[in-house]
């Protein structure tokens, strides 16, 4: 089913057109970004706009149907950031450099994990190089991020 484009056009405003897990901004991007499933459809997740988060394609597509993930630190499992029932900065930080997204909650450190949100299992760290244009050209970090580490 198709979700709806004044539902689509909600998710985008609301999300102030940036990924909401990795906070990738799409003006910067060459196609727009995707409407993700917090509760995937596949475990019973509906098309409500309550259930949907912007995305950017490779958090999409890491969360994929996943709800959970392990905390590296505790190993526990827990749920993953959820932006309609938390905020970003209470779960994450940005390095002082605005290249890496640090969780700094259990949540945040799993959803890290889970969604790679650094590209650490990439030996390019190819989002990590972006993040390093996007800060010279003074796109990143958001406006909206103003936590950094110290």
């Amino acid at each position: 089913m198709t979700i709806p484009n004044g539902i689509q056009e909600l998710v985008q405003q609301r999300a102030n057109f940036q990924c909401e897990y990795c906070h990738y901004p799409e003006f910067l991007s060459t196609s727009p970004l995707t409407i993700d499933h917090i509760m995937p459809q596949s475990l019973g997740g509906t098309d409500a706009p309550d259930n949907l988060a912007l995305a950017c394609r490779r958090c999409n597509e890491r969360h994929y149907n996943f709800i959970v993930g392990i905390d590296p630190e505790t190993k526990q499992e827990v749920p993953l950031f959820n932006p309609r029932q938390q905020q970003w900065a209470e779960h994450f930080i940005w390095t002082l450099d605005g290249i890496e997204i640090i969780g700094i909650t259990p949540i945040g450190r799993a959803t890290c994990n889970r969604l790679d949100l650094n590209d650490q299992r990439r030996s390019d760290h190819f989002i990590q190089k972006s993040r390093q244009f996007w800060v010279q050209g003074g796109w990143h970090p958001s406006k909206q991020d103003p936590r950094q580490e110290s």
